[in-house]
């Protein structure tokens, strides 16, 4: 089987976009010449790679094993590139990181104080939910992930660095705010906005009140804390979410945080990669300046936002 590269990095971005036309807007190609490199490589495999289903394409069986080995083969392509940038002295290069979209508040502030330090890198930050960075770590595509509760069954390397606590929020009329040391119990009768199964914030939550025997009233879900910030202040429920997603609502008086009995939950934010991975020189100067410095420069909201 003779594939090229070329073959492989424009089937790994259709695959990845499940559009031709997305795929041809990343490589900066047309969408003919993007066709025509797909039917080559499916020639090259002698069975098709996709299917269109109405106005959507899918991988077929030989297309999801293929894009297993395009993800391996482009993650292995990019180490060697970074590889021969470092062995040239060279400054420039690209960090790709990826981070839960909790951890987006501040992820673009780290990202901007250490890019003064690296003016001729180029950088890709990735926003994305638990699922799909599982998927990133798993896949070795990332050069670093930022996520809270890192994940059993992998082989990484994860390190905490700063304290993620979840608090309850509540629009600021709601008969609950200004009452110290509210019970438990005293929230099972409120509907809950919550973040989707399989989130990290949903997950922490469930096995919080679990431990202590409460059952909420989940009313609605929702997969971004934006959207559940959005929904607590049009009054449609609480919510529970990270106090660093907060500066803004709590500074302009749109939000508040209840005191609730054992809150707030004390997670942490980790950076993780997989083990036995090659940092570039760039990667383990981010992980190290994440690790050390980190802290900081977070913006909590202060004690009498919060209380």
């Amino acid at each position: 089987m003779n594939l090229t590269f070329r073959q492989l990095r424009v089937f790994e971005s259709v695959a990845r976009h499940q559009s031709f036309t997305r795929a041809a807007e990343e490589l900066f190609l047309t969408q003919p010449a993007v066709s025509m490199q797909i039917k080559q490589l499916e020639e090259q495999v002698g069975l098709p790679l996709f299917e269109q289903l109405g106005k959507k394409i899918f991988l077929t069986q030989a297309g999801k094993e293929l894009y297993q080995y395009s993800r391996q083969v482009s993650a292995s392509l990019n180490e060697f590139q970074e590889v021969v940038d470092e062995l040239k002295g060279s400054r420039r290069g690209r960090l790709d990181i990826a981070v839960a979209s909790t951890a987006n508040s501040f992820a673009t502030r780290l990202l901007a104080v250490f890019s003064k330090r690296f003016e001729l890198l180029t950088y890709r930050l990735e926003v994305t939910n638990r699922q799909m960075l599982l998927e990133q770590l798993d896949a070795n595509t990332k050069d670093l992930v930022i996520m809270g509760r890192p994940p059993e069954g992998l082989d990484l390397v994860a390190e905490p660095f700063m304290e993620n606590p979840l608090v309850v929020i509540a629009p600021v009329d709601h008969p609950l705010v200004g009452r110290t040391t509210i019970s438990l119990q005293d929230l099972t009768s409120a509907p809950f906005v919550l973040r989707e199964e399989g989130s990290g914030t949903r997950g922490a939550m469930e096995r919080f009140f679990a431990e202590r025997g409460v059952a909420l009233k989940v009313s609605m879900e929702m997969t971004s804390n934006e959207a559940i910030k959005q929904a607590v202040q049009a009054g449609l429920g609480l919510g529970i979410v990270s106090i660093h997603t907060l500066e803004l609502e709590l500074a302009a008086g749109r939000l508040a945080v209840l005191d609730v009995e054992d809150f707030p939950i004390l997670r942490h934010w980790y950076v993780v990669h997989r083990k036995g991975k090659r940092l570039s020189a760039v990667a383990q100067a981010f992980k190290t300046f994440v690790l050390t410095e980190a802290t900081p420069w977070m913006h909590l909201p202060s004690k009498e936002l919060v209380l």
